[in-house]
């Protein structure tokens, strides 16, 4: 069964290549949805996959890319929007 996650990344995660980590992960997970870049300075991403899938998609969110510092993970269920692929908006 798909789940929908919202999910607000905090801490030092712009202009690390956050966004397009996340794509790339996502995409080797088979996760749906989309990245971008707050104006409070996280990263907001909204993802739809199989609980399992979150889970270890969410593991990775709390890492990020090399040059990341996470500080925060704050995450909400929501509706399904049945997302067709992963993207990066700006």
């Amino acid at each position: 069964m798909t789940q929908h996650l919202n999910i607000k990344i905090i801490g030092k995660v712009q202009g690390v290549y956050f966004r397009a980590s996340t794509k790339q992960k996502a995409d080797v997970l088979g996760v749906k949805g989309f990245v971008r870049n707050q104006p409070d300075g996280s990263v907001y991403v909204e993802a739809e996959a199989a609980p399992e899938v979150l889970e270890n998609f969410l593991a990775w969110c709390h890492q990020g890319p090399e040059r990341a510092q996470v500080l925060q993970v704050e995450t909400t269920s929501a509706a399904l929007q049945n997302f067709v692929e992963f993207e990066v908006r700006r």
